[in-house]
């Protein structure tokens, strides 16, 4: 995991993921933080392990990490959270020595997380899954407001 580690020392990121706190810093929804991120992370490493999959520890904490980043973008400039965090994703992965192929596999997880139609085992589908999971609408302040539909919302903990 020593790669992944370099992520949250690496100058775009940080300075990404500052931006994107202090733009959500009144957002009474849930947020976009570290602790989102890596309640994906562990999440989908535990279904990953539940399933025998084959994704490292390594690629599925460094997708977790970025996945969301793009949302400042998205505040500022408009454009999707998936494409600008793909974008964020393929420099800093780059910088800190993942492969093409590992860089293909996590930024295309990163563009599909959102929207996900097919109910297979893949890492992306599993990934969603996860995102989806990590939000505690249990204790919620917002879950009045929230825009999620009620069959959406965690009612239950799963992992």
């Amino acid at each position: 995991m020593e790669r992944f580690q370099k992520i949250v020392w690496h100058e775009k990121y940080k300075e990404t993921y500052e931006r994107l706190q202090q733009l959500e810093i009144d957002r009474k929804f849930c947020g976009h933080d570290i602790e989102h991120f890596l309640s994906v992370a562990r999440i989908s490493y535990l279904m990953i392990l539940e399933k025998r999959l084959s994704v490292s520890k390594d690629i599925i904490y460094a997708t977790a990490l970025l996945h969301d980043l793009g949302r400042a973008d998205q505040y500022e400039k408009g454009i999707s959270h998936e494409e600008a965090g793909a974008i964020l994703a393929e420099e800093i992965l780059t910088d800190c020595g993942y492969t093409r192929e590992e860089r293909k596999f996590m930024t295309d997880t990163i563009l599909r997380h959102r929207d996900m139609k097919e109910e297979s085992e893949s890492f992306a589908s599993i990934f969603y899954r996860a995102d989806k999971l990590s939000r505690d609408c249990i204790h919620c302040k917002a879950r009045q407001e929230c825009y999620w539909p009620e069959e959406k919302k965690n009612n239950k903990y799963i992992y």
